[in-house]
């Protein structure tokens, strides 16, 4: 086997982040008791934004980005796994502080794995991904709370991306009415086809509200963050609740306590870096359940490590639909 292999590698010049596809060799890799063949990664708003240096989401450099991952373990010093063993990795820093996915192979922590569920291959566990698994969670979130299908309609913010496409898909497959906020009119078919029965402009649920707006909503996945959040639970209708987990639009909340305390609406925090393994395990069996292969399959597209960094500028301009997968082999 040889010690070559590819990654994309971010370094820091003049003050700037610089990307660039390199020849890494296993020595070059970090500690780690597990030593992992990439198949998959994928690209999420956080690599956006780590790969264009905006944010200040890499600190330390050289930096090899990619939040998540999914392969085979090569090498293992861990009794949790063994060479030939299917992996899943989201989260714990990974990409941000400690190298990740955008490479062919990479030296991690045992405890930062996720057995591959059976029946789930690499490509399809990177084409839910990070954004897929925390749709999933704020799903869970949204279930735990009490709200049920019958209660109304469930709004998803910034619904054409990752996170809102795989959210709109799961709600509308578990018997849930959802209405989907968007700011570009070419994705309605896209979103009416993951099972959308409304759709929101962004100008709309935007603008400012007041401290209480007519209730609305039984509740909500909000991936914006500030004003629009703001809108969503003034909104929110009595006894509602709202999971939130990005901060596309600022990570503002230009909100008061009034749907707090006058209707007893529910603001839930959903991390997907530091969830816990039971949860974790949770969520991607969920997943395999509830997430239908074909519809999964309609919000993939598929790029090589030197296409990333352009793609990561279009992902940040909001001009990336759906879910995109990182092949390090092409």
């Amino acid at each position: 086997m040889s010690d070559d292999f590819k990654a994309l590698v971010l370094r820091e010049e003049d003050g700037k982040t610089v990307s660039a596809v390199e020849t890494l060799h296993n020595a070059d890799l970090p500690e780690g008791d597990v030593l992992v063949a990439i198949d998959y990664s994928s690209l999420n708003y956080k690599d956006g934004l780590a790969v264009t240096g905006t944010g200040k989401i890499i600190r330390n450099f050289p930096m090899v980005p990619g939040i998540d991952l999914a392969g085979t373990v090569m090498e293992s010093a861990s009794t949790d796994y063994s060479p030939g063993d299917r992996v899943i990795l989201t989260g714990w820093g990974v990409g941000e502080r400690y190298w990740g996915g955008y490479s062919q192979r990479q030296r991690l922590k045992s405890e930062w794995l996720v057995p591959m569920p059976a029946g789930l291959d690499s490509r399809r566990a990177m084409a839910i991904g990070t954004a897929g698994f925390t749709a999933m969670l704020c799903v869970m979130a949204l279930e735990d709370s009490g709200v049920k299908p019958d209660a109304g309609t469930i709004v998803v913010t910034g619904a054409a991306g990752g996170v809102g496409s795989v959210a709109v898909a799961l709600l509308a497959k578990l018997g849930y009415t959802v209405a989907a906020v968007t700011g570009r009119d070419e994705t309605h078919d896209y979103l009416k086809s993951l099972g959308a029965a409304e759709l929101l402009s962004r100008a709309e649920m935007a603008a400012k509200p007041r401290a209480l707006e007519a209730q609305r909503w039984a509740g909500g996945i909000d991936t914006v963050g500030s004003t629009m959040l703001a809108r969503v639970l003034a909104e929110s209708q009595y006894g509602g609740s709202v999971a939130a987990c990005g901060l596309a639009g600022g990570a503002d909340l230009p909100t008061t306590v009034m749907p707090f305390i006058l209707r007893g609406v529910k603001l839930i925090g959903v991390d997907s870096v530091m969830c816990p393994l039971p949860r974790r395990r949770a969520a991607w069996e969920r997943l395999m359940q509830d997430l239908p292969e074909s519809t999964l399959g309609a919000m993939t597209q598929e790029v090589a490590l030197a296409e990333v960094p352009r793609v990561a500028g279009e992902i940040l301009a909001g001009h990336v639909r759906g879910r995109m997968l990182v092949n390090p082999n092409l």
